[in-house]
């Protein structure tokens, strides 16, 4: 019995640490769409919770990186711009060794309050969804469509200094083709931000 048990202890570990080096590729179904987050309002929400009928964009942020900072004050008209195209949207903190400090729920909780979130806002808990996702860096937005496929990945826009000076909207862009169910043009972008501080695997 100890040597079955060790087994499957060590298959665990195997299994776990096979996970965090996973990335969702363009076109393959997200996983942990179901799994229930805790929101800055208190309530446990889900990717599948915040969906819309086209589809979901799922953003990776935090509270003190700098190019969060100057991108999320467009998170709101975002959030607007998806609805009006039937997505949802979902912000979403995977800075597990920040927990106990500036990635803190309370912390969260203050910054989407000072800043005038009007988005869901919750703990990436283990930092499953941005190990299994293949989130590098806040923001990193990956776009679900109604299957739950991956279909953008990358930058929000090409401009986090000025919004008035963007040239190429990437995920206004890309929720726009998947609503109208065309071909979304730029499918891949590179992320620009800072690193997610993500749990250390076991």
């Amino acid at each position: 019995m100890k040597s079955v048990r060790l087994f499957m202890m060590i298959f665990s570990v195997v299994i776990a640490s096979a996970a965090v080096g996973q990335k969702l590729e363009m076109g393959g179904k997200a996983p942990f769409t179901d799994v229930k987050m805790t929101d800055v309002s208190g309530k446990k929400l889900s990717v599948d919770d915040v969906a819309g009928e086209n589809g979901v964009l799922v953003l990776f942020s935090s509270n003190t990186c700098p190019f969060v900072l100057k991108w999320e004050g467009r998170y709101n008209e975002l959030k607007a711009f998806a609805g009006k195209h039937k997505v949802g949207l979902i912000v979403v903190n995977s800075n597990c060794q920040n927990r106990q400090g500036v990635d803190s729920l309370e912390e969260m909780k203050k910054h989407a309050s000072e800043k005038g979130y009007e988005v869901p806002y919750v703990v990436d808990a283990g930092s499953k969804l941005a190990n299994s996702y293949g989130g590098q860096t806040t923001p990193h937005a990956f776009l679900l469509d109604s299957q739950r496929r991956l279909v953008y990945k990358g930058a929000i826009d090409d401009n986090y200094d000025d919004a008035s000076k963007v040239k190429h909207s990437y995920v206004k862009d890309a929720i726009a083709a998947l609503s109208a169910g065309k071909a979304i043009a730029v499918t891949e972008t590179k992320p620009v931000g800072c690193s997610i501080k993500r749990a250390p695997a076991n």
